[in-house]
């Protein structure tokens, strides 16, 4: 009896929480071991003008992205691809879709909120700055918020969701693993109430991406995309962070509508976009859907 506490006999392996729990502690030695690896970069970067946040995006994708494939080949006793990481044309096309989509949802957001003339626009990057160094800066940003949206999802909808759902129901993974993810923004700037729903709601919208298609490639490209184009595209805040940005706006509509400091995420103005996304991604997997 004792041994069933710890162990699925008809699995043959730990049961999802204590799985859930051992990951906690290869991803915290995860992160110490690539940060105290890493420590050199940052002193490198800041002599070459770089921001500290591509180091702090490698430190983050070394760690969680190892420490996933640990707990899960020899803790879950799976393979990684099984996450919803198989690559096929399939993946592909999952990826791409979901970055585009969210250039019109950010693309939604940004019209509604200049319609109801609650931001300002003061002009473009390349008015004030060199196409070198706009260029220069975009791909940058790319890399990082390529290397968050992946790093976030492989944990959020990756890891925590699956094993929540084996070890729960599929309504408890979402709403446990989306609360998860919200609290994991806690300490960016502006983090209060209204951003923990936000990011609650975000991450159930990443969930329905994830369910409607089993693989993880569609909620990573929601992810990099999202990131992207609310932040370096459209000039707003991501999640309470300074991005660089090629339309320069200031938001001065109500914050309970904007977002204000924090961005779109803990704005109303969230849900219109994110019901676009919904309806979009219904549509893209409406033949080939396993929660039909």
């Amino acid at each position: 009896m004792f041994k069933t506490i710890f162990i699925n006999p008809e699995e043959g392996r730990l049961r999802a929480g204590w799985r859930l729990l051992a990951h906690f502690f290869i991803l915290a030695a995860s992160l110490v071991t690539f940060g105290v690896v890493l420590s050199p970069l940052f002193v490198w970067a800041e002599r070459q003008g770089i921001s500290s946040l591509t180091i702090i995006s490698l430190v983050g994708l070394g760690g969680i992205t190892s420490s996933v494939f640990i707990a899960r080949r020899f803790v879950d006793k799976r393979s990684f691809a099984s996450l919803g990481l198989k690559l096929s044309w399939q993946a592909i096309g999952d990826l791409l879709f979901g970055i585009a989509l969210t250039a019109a949802m950010m693309g939604l957001i940004y019209s509604i909120e200049w319609v109801t003339g609650w931001l300002a626009f003061d002009g473009f990057a390349w008015e004030f700055q060199s196409p070198g160094r706009v260029a220069r800066e975009v791909l940058i940003m790319l890399t990082i918020y390529t290397f968050v949206g992946w790093q976030e999802e492989l944990l959020a909808r990756g890891y925590w969701l699956q094993n929540l759902e084996e070890g729960l129901n599929t309504d408890w993974a979402v709403f446990i693993s989306s609360l998860f993810f919200s609290l994991a923004h806690y300490s960016n700037p502006g983090f209060a109430w209204a951003p923990l729903l936000g990011l609650l709601i975000s991450g159930i919208f990443l969930a329905f991406a994830y369910l409607r298609t089993r693989g993880l490639w569609l909620p990573i490209g929601l992810h990099i995309g999202w990131n992207f184009f609310e932040g370096t595209v459209f000039g707003f805040q991501v999640s309470g962070t300074e991005s660089y940005r090629l339309i320069l706006q200031t938001v001065e509509g109500p914050a309970l509508w904007t977002g204000g400091a924090f961005g779109p995420e803990a704005g109303l103005v969230l849900l219109p976009g994110l019901a676009l996304g919904v309806a979009a991604i219904w549509w893209y997997t409406r033949k080939s859907s396993p929660t039909k």
